[in-house]
């Protein structure tokens, strides 16, 4: 998992077991978690294949805990969460996801300058990748 995503899952994994576990989905299906880690890897892509893209470290920490809280409030467990980023399935599927959402944004396989110009875009728009990656300084 990228060094976004993992920065993001340190913060799910240290959880205290604060809250109750009943009524909540799965991981797996918990849309908000999932879109955090989603645009994180995306990230990670992105400044891994264009060399004017760099994290944010600064919001990525400010968002690693605001989705700490979230996940406390959900309920979920430390173990849990373990489990979860461990898991390589989910590891593929968050990938898989993350370079759809980007092929969608138009970046092409071998076309660095394509991967750049997203890049630019989703931080022109603000988007919640665009908030945790620099594009063009």
């Amino acid at each position: 998992m990228s060094r976004i995503a993992i920065f993001l899952g340190l913060a799910l994994f240290a959880l205290p077991t604060l809250a109750a576990s009943q009524g909540r989905v799965p991981l797996a299906e918990e849309a908000h978690i999932n879109e955090e880690l989603v645009a994180a890897k995306a990230g990670d892509i992105l400044r891994n294949t264009c060399p004017e893209v760099s994290a944010r470290w600064l919001v990525i920490w400010d968002k690693t805990w605001a989705l700490r809280q979230y996940a406390v409030q959900q309920g979920y467990t430390e173990p849990e969460v373990k489990a979860f980023l461990k898991d390589p399935a989910q590891k593929a599927r968050i990938q898989a996801e993350a370079e759809a959402y980007l092929a969608r944004a138009g970046a092409r396989p071998g076309d660095v300058e394509s991967y750049c110009q997203v890049g630019r875009d989703e931080v022109a728009r603000g988007t919640l990748l665009g908030q945790i990656i620099r594009a063009g300084d």
